[in-house]
């Protein structure tokens, strides 16, 4: 069977609190060769293509509104990302694919849950049970008081520092990313407290540089500094972009329950075009 030709296809660009993408609706027609590292790379890349931290495809599902597939801006899969997520509710709202009140997608971590309210979309993330407050394997760093790890759909190492501003979010960012004892790589965060709150910064994997901001970085670190002692059960969390993310976690028997609230954005509507 011949592949669809990308030229001439609509996408849509939109922005979860300062983390962008570019949104294909495959429903109807197949990725085709948009579906390929290469590609993926070409229209992330900043300058010369439309410029994003990943791509998204919305694609059928015999079960639920639809199913979203995730990739970063070098091509590789990722198993979820929360503004990403957060962007195909308000994507899904727009193009009439979501009921109105709750429903489910899906996406490489599992289905979620998912609605509008007040005017914002919100997600609930599948249970969290990999969560170590005090990460053993990595030495905390000069100033660091806390050092976490979280699997919250991907993996999260989680730092409390003194402060965001001045946290070395390249360096030791890439340290980190790929520690030896993670088995496949983990986005690096930093938080820190100040008089308005909790800010935090993320190092992304797959981006290979700091992005505007985390979801699942976001309810990593809300279940984490929960774990610390630090927050209660709702954090808002002030991400680079000067968007804020707001989680809400509830612990029951052993398993972490999060949701995350927060824009998602239809920047522009356009068509590419063959080069």
């Amino acid at each position: 069977m011949n592949q669809p030709d990308s030229a001439g296809r609509t996408f849509y660009k939109m922005s979860g609190s300062g983390n962008d993408f570019v949104f294909f609706d495959c429903r109807a027609e197949p990725p085709g060769d948009l579906e390929t590292p290469g590609r993926i790379a070409e229209l992330c890349a900043r300058g010369t293509g439309v410029g994003a931290d990943g791509i998204v495809f919305i694609l059928p599902s015999p079960a639920h509104a639809y199913r979203m597939r995730y990739y970063n801006a070098d091509g590789s899969l990722g198993e979820l990302c929360g503004n990403a997520s957060l962007c195909s509710v308000r994507l899904a709202a727009e193009l009439g694919i979501a009921p109105h009140g709750d429903f489910q997608l899906d996406s490489d971590a599992g289905t979620l849950t998912a609605r509008v309210r007040d005017g914002l979309p919100e997600i609930d993330l599948e249970a969290v049970t990999d969560v170590q407050p005090n990460f053993a394997a990595i030495r905390k760093g000069g100033g660091e008081s806390e050092l976490g790890f979280a699997l919250a759909g991907v993996p999260h190492v989680v730092i409390a520092c003194p402060d965001v501003e001045s946290a070395d979010v390249l360096g030791r960012g890439a340290e980190l990313r790929s520690h030896p004892s993670l088995a496949h790589g983990a986005n690096v965060d930093f938080l820190s407290q100040g008089p308005s709150g909790w800010s935090m910064r993320t190092y992304e994997r797959g981006v290979e540089g700091e992005t505007l901001a985390c979801g699942t970085g976001a309810v990593a670190s809300a279940i984490l500094l929960n774990e610390w002692g630090k927050s209660g059960d709702r954090v808002a969390l002030k991400t680079r972009s000067g968007r804020t993310l707001e989680v809400t976690v509830r612990r029951r028997a052993g398993a972490w329950y999060p949701s995350l609230r927060g824009e998602g954005r239809i920047v522009f509507e356009g068509r590419l075009r063959e080069v």
